[in-house]
């Protein structure tokens, strides 16, 4: 038997609402990429690296938030957690449409990040809640195949936009797109967690969680690896409006550039999902960060003779390799922090996410706001990040009983 609770939809319509639920916060930082540029001058941006915070603040919300949904929606209940992301989710959208200054707008997309938390987190659970097994990989991974390709055509959705409206359109678009999933799955899905199943929620149950966490060698080095790895990605996010417009003066055409390399990351999860069964993760982690540090470091020397800005499809071809590297990385990283929390598995996750996205949004903010007109800054950041973590991953591993609390060791 592969259900845990009968569904009250069938799989066939519970995959594709679980799809679209997620799938919009790729749509909330993608689709808004090409408006970057339009929406610093609109409302009056002073610095030129301002409007990467556009993205920044929308993560930062995200990583505060997921520490308190997880364990909310064991507290009060799936439904009810996900109606509160969502109603968080609708007035940031509220206060970025009709923002007349920077600051409002970005509590606005503070207040997005915040409310997709909530789906993000708890859609994890729903799962959890009806499915075991291979039945329940399944539809992970066919949800996972949707979250890639969106971010694959999610700026072209903004640039199309642009082209017959107001950049504030694309926040309409996310308002309505957010009304659809919340009426969808209010109407169609039944809560999956029982009454006499459901935990008291205190702050102090988070705490412990915390620190459980982080006392595990495994678990805190892979969140710290992820965030690394994570940062560099950010970093690229925020900057990539300024480097294709600016360095290689592609703006009409950002969106289908832009295509090109987020889709390394969907082809190296098909590439994972083939070698890790052959190679184990942690092989096939090492490699990818060998891979990422050298041809980081690599190509960082080669842009020097360019004065940083190498030929368009030099960069286009590093990026891509790049992110093929971290693409491996993203899915491996997050499983083996996840190894030793099994008891504790849902505010286990909900900790390596949310300080792993906390730690990306400072180490990437700061990158982006290094950028000077070259690719040095971002390059750079790429080759330090990647040789760091392969530090981290020495001290993780290199240690005998790494799956023991780190107190044991001492």
């Amino acid at each position: 038997m592969s259900t845990l609770t009968t569904p009250n939809l069938s799989t066939r319509e519970f995959i594709p609402l679980l799809a679209f639920m997620t799938s919009l916060l790729a749509m909330s930082i993608d689709a808004v990429l090409p408006a970057l540029p339009m929406i610093g001058q609109d409302l009056q941006v002073s610095g030129a690296n301002h409007p990467q915070l556009v993205i920044s603040t929308l993560f930062l919300g995200l990583g505060v938030a997921q520490l308190f949904f997880g364990p909310l929606s064991d507290s009060i209940g799936r439904k009810p957690t996900i109606y509160i992301g969502y109603v968080i989710f609708l007035l940031g959208t509220l206060l970025s449409i009709f923002a007349t200054n920077f600051e409002f707008m970005l509590l606005g997309r503070l207040l997005q990040g915040i409310g997709m938390a909530s789906p993000r987190v708890v859609s994890q659970a729903l799962v959890r809640d009806q499915y075991e097994g291979r039945e329940m990989a399944k539809i992970m991974s066919f949800s996972m195949a949707v979250f890639i390709l969106v971010p694959v055509i999610a700026p072209a959705v903004g640039q199309a936009i642009l082209m017959v409206s107001h950049w504030r359109m694309i926040f309409v678009i996310l308002m309505v797109m957010a009304v659809i999933a919340w009426v969808w799955f209010a109407v169609r899905q039944a809560e999956t967690l029982p009454r006499d199943k459901r935990s008291h929620f205190s702050l102090s149950v988070i705490w412990a969680g915390i620190k459980e966490t982080c006392g595990y060698r495994t678990a805190l080095g892979y969140t710290v690896l992820s965030g690394f790895v994570f940062g560099a990605f950010i970093a690229y996010l925020s900057t990539a409006p300024q480097i294709f417009s600016e360095l290689y003066g592609i703006t009409d055409h950002f969106p289908f550039y832009f295509a090109f390399l987020a889709s390394a990351v969907g082809v190296a999860s098909i590439i994972n999902g083939w070698l890790v069964m052959k190679m184990g993760t942690r092989v096939l982690t090492l490699m990818a960060l060998l891979g990422l540090s050298s041809s980081s470091l690599l190509f960082l020397i080669y842009a020097l003779f360019f004065n940083g800005i190498p030929p368009l499809w030099h960069s286009m071809g590093y990026f891509f390799l790049a992110f093929m590297f971290i693409g491996l990385l993203f899915g491996n990283t997050n499983a083996m922090a996840m190894e030793p929390l099994g008891h504790i598995a849902g505010i286990g996750a909900a900790v390596i996410g949310s300080l792993s996205t906390l730690m990306s949004v400072l180490i990437g903010g700061y990158i982006g706001f290094m950028f000077d007109g070259t690719l040095l800054p971002l390059l750079a950041g790429f080759a330090g990040l990647s040789c760091a973590s392969l530090v981290m991953m020495w001290w993780i591993e290199i240690q005998p009983c790494k799956n023991q609390p780190l107190d044991a060791l001492v």
